[in-house]
C-alpha cells in the first residue's frame, strides 16, 4: 500500500493538501498556428494549437448562425509510462468532447457563422491532471488566437486519498486515491463549465473539494493572464500595474 500522506500532512511530492503543482504558461509558442500556448502543470507537458475560423469542410456540416468548435486531445506515445498506441484510444475522445463542451461557453461563436475552429492538444508527457491543464492551455491558445471570448476558462481537479480531500492530484494521488474531480470555470463571470466526479465525496467532503478547485482555478487564471500579458504588451507593463 502506498503512503500517499505522512504522518506530517504531507504528500509523496512534500505538498500541503491545498497546494498545486508548479504552473508554466507560455504563449505563441508555434509560428504556423492561428493560436498556440504551451504549459507545464507539474510533470504534464502539453502543446495547443488553434486553427481558424475558417470554412468548413465538408460544406454541409456548416451552420448558418454560428461556428464549430472542434478539440482533438491526443497522448503522444511517449507521454506515459508505457508506450501509447498512436491511434485515438476511447478515453482521448471522450476528453476531446469533455475539453470542448467546458471551452464552449467562453467563445463567441456566433461571431463566426459557417466556420470551423479547430483545437489541437498534444500531451508530450502526462502525469495526472492532463484534462484540466489542456483546458486551461486551450483557453490561452484560443485567446492567443484572437477568437472573441465572454471570459477565459481555467480548469484544476480535486480529489480524496487516504480519506483527505486533496488539490491537484498527480499520476499516482489519480491511481491510488478514492476520488477524482475536474473542475474548469470562467473566473470573471463566476460560472462553471465543467464539474466531472469519478469516486464518492460525502455531501460536506464535496462542498469542501468544489470550494478548493474554484480557489485554484482563480490562482492559475493570473498565470494565464501574465502568459498573455506578457506576450502582448512585455513584461514591463506588467511591472507597472
Amino acid at each position: 500500500m502506498v503512503e500517499l500522506i505522512d504522518e506530517k500532512g504531507l504528500r509523496m511530492d512534500g505538498r500541503r493538501v491545498d497546494e498545486t503543482r508548479p504552473i508554466k504558461i507560455e504563449v505563441g509558442v508555434l509560428k504556423n498556428a492561428d493560436g498556440s500556448s504551451y504549459i507545464e502543470f507539474g510533470k504534464n507537458k502539453i502543446i495547443v494549437a488553434v486553427y481558424g475560423p475558417k470554412e468548413v469542410h465538408p460544406k454541409h456540416l456548416a451552420l448558418p448562425d454560428r461556428s464549430i468548435l472542434r478539440c482533438r486531445y491526443h497522448m503522444a506515445p511517449f507521454s506515459t509510462d508505457t508506450r501509447k498506441h498512436p491511434q485515438p484510444s476511447r478515453r482521448e475522445i471522450e476528453i476531446s468532447k469533455v475539453i470542448s463542451e467546458a471551452l464552449e461557453p467562453a467563445l463567441i461563436l456566433e461571431e463566426y457563422p459557417r466556420t470551423v475552429i479547430n483545437v489541437y492538444l498534444e500531451v508530450l508527457q502526462a502525469d495526472g491532471g492532463s484534462r484540466c491543464a489542456g483546458i486551461t492551455a486551450s483557453a490561452v491558445a484560443l485567446a492567443d488566437a484572437g477568437i472573441s471570448m465572454r471570459d477565459m476558462v481555467v480548469a484544476c481537479a480535486v480529489g480524496k486519498i487516504s480519506g483527505k480531500v486533496v488539490l491537484d492530484l498527480d499520476d499516482t494521488e489519480d491511481k491510488e486515491g478514492e476520488a477524482d474531480m475536474p473542475v474548469a470555470i470562467m473566473p470573471n463571470l463566476n460560472q462553471t463549465t465543467l464539474l466531472q466526479l469519478d469516486g464518492i465525496l460525502t455531501p460536506e467532503e464535496f462542498e469542501k473539494a468544489f470550494e478548493m478547485a474554484v480557489n485554484a482555478c482563480r490562482h492559475i487564471y493570473e498565470v494565464q493572464r501574465k502568459a498573455l500579458i506578457d506576450k502582448y504588451f512585455g513584461e514591463d507593463e506588467v511591472g507597472e500595474e
